[in-house]
């Protein structure tokens, strides 16, 4: 809140629950205001929704541990509740794509979040919820989002019923098209930028305080230093000078008994010819010392194309364990300045530095991790706002 504020000291900010906020949030607009907004923005918490919080879920489920229903996933419901008191023209969700399918318990029983939306909202406004790849809009990215967007104007309700939908057509695709440019790739955003890697010493651009990346130790470096271009760690070769065999098993998963995917723990981590020790990834027995290959997905130590967008940023785009998160080249995972470039945050003025100092890196990380890339959203808000001029 403090970050947001200091870029936005115009704001008025409410840090806590908005279950308990909503009165206060909506007392306080009415009391400055005298017209309603122009456009209300809510991006629950997706957690709940998302394909990995969901699978989290399920399997808390099955231990007897976790609610059958994610109490985050009724965040939306103050978020509705406000835009009911307060009749903004506009109304934007954003979320994961699973939010189309996640349910939730209300008074009258289970109800899935946009069929409540509809019942809460659709008397007054027109609902038009789309799944979006933030690539198609000119991010490097590929995110993939649920953008639902309600009117209540008289232009927006006759744009939904001439076009059937009131998100913008995408400015972007794979291949350039008759009204698309080509997706933005790594190698268009940052193959330019200084090189560094996760050595010590080597880890920070001198010039750019934000161009940093955490440290390796010498067997991550050397998983890492080893793996190919779009490929992972798990599956690289034998490096012994010696034999160089290059056709070890590759790593994998399959669905076990109860019908869950786990990682292959057979992998093998040293070379099936000469035996010498793969730079796979692999963890240690602290009683035994015994190397056994490491418990992950084909994701996981796994290197970004050039010329592609990059995977999606999380809070752990700077974990080179975590999915496709490698440097397309370079030993390291991206930057946090690459990462500002990614999501799109590096093309608007945002500072993070309060009071003569940068904020804490997990910080940044979490901004970008948590943010809707600021171009996506530059382009929806202007195509609402040139349908309420038309």
């Amino acid at each position: 809140m403090r970050l947001f504020l200091h870029n936005h000291p115009e704001a008025k900010g409410f840090c806590g629950d908005i279950c308990e906020l909503k009165d206060e949030i909506v007392k306080y607009y009415k009391d400055n205001y005298s017209e309603s907004p122009f456009i209300l923005l809510a991006t629950p918490p997706c957690q709940g929704m998302s394909s990995n919080g969901m699978g989290t879920i399920l399997n808390n489920l099955k231990k007897g541990i976790r609610p059958q229903f994610d109490p985050r996933n009724k965040l939306i419901v103050p978020a509705i509740d406000i835009a009911k008191e307060l009749k903004p023209d506009w109304v934007i969700f954003e979320n994961v794509p699973n939010m189309i399918n996640t349910v939730i318990e209300d008074g009258d029983g289970v109800i899935n979040i946009i069929d409540y939306i509809n019942r809460e909202l659709g008397d007054e406004y027109v609902v038009s919820p789309k799944v979006i790849d933030v690539a198609d809009y000119g991010v490097p990215q590929h995110r993939n989002r649920l953008i639902t967007v309600l009117s209540r104007t008289q232009e927006g309700k006759e744009e939904f019923r001439i076009s059937g939908k009131l998100v913008p057509d995408p400015t972007h695709s794979e291949e350039k098209g008759m009204f698309t440019e080509k997706w933005l790739t790594l190698r268009d955003v940052i193959f330019d930028l200084p090189p560094i890697s996760s050595r010590p010493g080597e880890n920070i651009d001198p010039q750019n305080p934000l161009h940093k990346v955490p440290i390796l130790d010498e067997a991550k470096l050397s998983w890492v230093h080893n793996t190919p271009e779009g490929q992972t760690a798990m599956n690289n070769q034998c490096i012994n000078p010696n034999c160089m065999y290059q056709g070890n098993t590759l790593h994998g998963a399959k669905h076990n008994a109860e019908g869950v995917n786990r990682a292959n723990t057979d992998t093998p981590l040293y070379c099936e010819k000469c035996g010498a020790l793969l730079p796979r990834p692999y963890t240690v027995d602290k009683k035994t010392g015994e190397k056994r290959i490491m418990k992950a997905f084909v994701s996981a130590y796994k290197r970004m194309y050039w010329d592609m967008p990059a995977s999606t940023l999380t809070q752990n785009f700077q974990y080179a364990c975590s999915d496709n998160k490698l440097h397309p080249a370079q030993d390291r995972v991206l930057s946090l300045y690459e990462g500002l470039i990614v999501q799109t945050i590096a093309q608007y003025p945002y500072s993070f530095e309060i009071d003569g100092k940068i904020v804490p890196d997990g910080l940044i990380r979490d901004t970008i991790g948590e943010s809707v890339p600021p171009l996506l959203m530059d382009k929806i808000v202007k195509h609402l706002i040139e349908i309420s001029n038309s």
